[in-house]
C-alpha cells in the first residue's frame, strides 16, 4: 500500500513539476515580438505628432544645445525646424516617403540628402541623419527575434533582435532593443554595423506624461569608439494623433515656417 502511494504521489509530482515547467514556456512562445516593438513606435510616435526638443551635444571641453520644433505622420513624413541657436535659426529637414531635404535660409538653398548621408552626423551630433529623420522604420525593415527578457532601469524588459529585411535599405547591420514588458517603453538600443561591431548605444530615462501618455522623454545617445561624447535629446513637449495634412510636409513649407 506505501509503495503504491508512493507511486502515485510521484507521478503526481513529476505532473505538477511539468505543468509548471511548461507554463513558462507556452508563455513564451505565444509572445508577439512584432507587437512589442510596434507598440513601443507608436508610445513615442503616434500616427502623427507635433512637439519641441532640445538636443544638448557633450564633448570633452565644450556643450551645445540646439532648441527644434518637430512635426510628424506616421513613418513617412517628418519635418524638424531649428529655433535655436541664432546661427542655425531657420534650418529645416523635412523627410517624404524615401526623400529627404534639408533647407539652408543663410544661403538660400535647398540640399537633397541621398542614403548614403543617412549614417552622417545630424547637426554634429552623435544622432545620424537616418536616426533624427527615421529614414528606415523598426516595424516595417528588420525582422524581430526576442532572444531574452532582462531588468533594466528597475523595469522587467524584453531584449529583442532586429535584423534587417533582405529588399530593406538600411544603414544598421544588428540593433539590439530592451522594450519593458509593462507600458512598452523602449530604453535602450544598441546598433551594430554590418560587421557585427557595436556602434551606438541610445538610453531612455526620465519617463512623464507628455500629452496623456508617458513615455521616456530623455534620449542619450553614446558613441561605442569616443571617450567623454554623447549627445541628449529631451522631448520638451508633444501633441499626438494631430489632424495633420500630407501637404504639410513640403518644400514650400520648410521654407516659410517658423
Amino acid at each position: 500500500m506505501k509503495k503504491v502511494s508512493y507511486s502515485l504521489m510521484a507521478i503526481a509530482l513529476s505532473t505538477l513539476c511539468m505543468i509548471g515547467i511548461s507554463h513558462p514556456i507556452q508563455a513564451q512562445e505565444n509572445i508577439d515580438v512584432n507587437e512589442i516593438v510596434d507598440k513601443a513606435d507608436q508610445k513615442m510616435r503616434g500616427k502623427s505628432s507635433k512637439g519641441t526638443m532640445r538636443m544638448t551635444i557633450v564633448r570633452p571641453n565644450w556643450t551645445r544645445t540646439i532648441e527644434m520644433k518637430n512635426w510628424s505622420k506616421g513613418d513617412e513624413y517628418f519635418m524638424v525646424y531649428i529655433t535655436a541657436p541664432a546661427k542655425e535659426k531657420g534650418q529645416a529637414f523635412l523627410k517624404r516617403k524615401n526623400e529627404m531635404w534639408h533647407w539652408l535660409p543663410s544661403i538660400d538653398r535647398m540640399v537633397k540628402l541621398p542614403p548614403s548621408m543617412m549614417m552622417q552626423s545630424w547637426m554634429g551630433s552623435d544622432f545620424t541623419n537616418d536616426d533624427l529623420m527615421k529614414e528606415s522604420s523598426i516595424v516595417k525593415d528588420y525582422n524581430k527575434e526576442l532572444i531574452g527578457e532582462e531588468k533594466i532601469e528597475g523595469f522587467d524588459a524584453y531584449k529583442i533582435k532586429l535584423t534587417p529585411k533582405p529588399e530593406a535599405a538600411v544603414v544598421w547591420g544588428k540593433i539590439i532593443i530592451w522594450i519593458t514588458k509593462a507600458n512598452y517603453y523602449q530604453m535602450k538600443a544598441d546598433y551594430y554595423d554590418e560587421f557585427g561591431t557595436l556602434v551606438q548605444t541610445m538610453k531612455g530615462s526620465e519617463i512623464e506624461t507628455l500629452d496623456n501618455r508617458k513615455l521616456p522623454t530623455k534620449m542619450t545617445m553614446i558613441p561605442s569608439d569616443k571617450e567623454g561624447h554623447k549627445t541628449i535629446l529631451k522631448f520638451v513637449e508633444m501633441d499626438f494623433n494631430i489632424p495633420i495634412e500630407t501637404s504639410f510636409f513640403s518644400q514650400q513649407k520648410m521654407k516659410r515656417i517658423h
